[in-house]
């Protein structure tokens, strides 16, 4: 017996819920990509690292939305339902997790963009700088 086989694998039904439940929850950089690319962003892309990182290079389209700012007073202009896809540095940093948390306690439809930054430079993608900062001492400032 393998390692891969050594636990069997769920059901097709159990695996089906499984994979439908976690893409509820997330997306990744490939398809936010392609929605930007073809003009159907229908989310608000948010960028949840401090806002020099942010400065340094971003997602284009993202807007910048530190997740230690995520509350009712800073999301007044959103209807309550504004899907937010959240991203921060990469695997390595919740910050994602902790913004998407804190939107849907607030009653916010919102997806995780797996991998983050270092996700989206992964794939090719560039980023875009809104001016150019020193780098902060914290790897995300989240």
């Amino acid at each position: 017996m393998s390692l891969v086989s050594q636990f069997p694998a769920a059901s097709p039904e159990r695996a089906e819920a499984h994979f439908a439940a976690r893409l509820a929850f997330e997306t990744d950089c490939s398809d936010v990509h392609a929605c930007l690319e073809a003009g159907t962003q229908d989310f608000v892309l948010a960028d949840v690292r401090a806002t020099a990182f942010y400065a340094q290079g971003h997602v284009p389209g993202a807007i910048s939305l530190p997740q230690r700012d995520l509350d009712a007073e800073h999301l007044a202009a959103y209807p309550p339902s504004t899907l937010f896809v959240v991203y921060c540095a990469g695997p390595h940093c919740n910050g994602a997790q902790r913004a998407a948390l804190k939107l849907a306690r607030l009653g916010f439809p919102v997806k995780e963009m797996l991998g983050g930054i270092t996700g989206w430079l992964d794939e090719g993608f560039a980023l875009h700088q809104t001016a150019a900062t020193e780098r902060p001492a914290a790897a995300c400032g989240c």
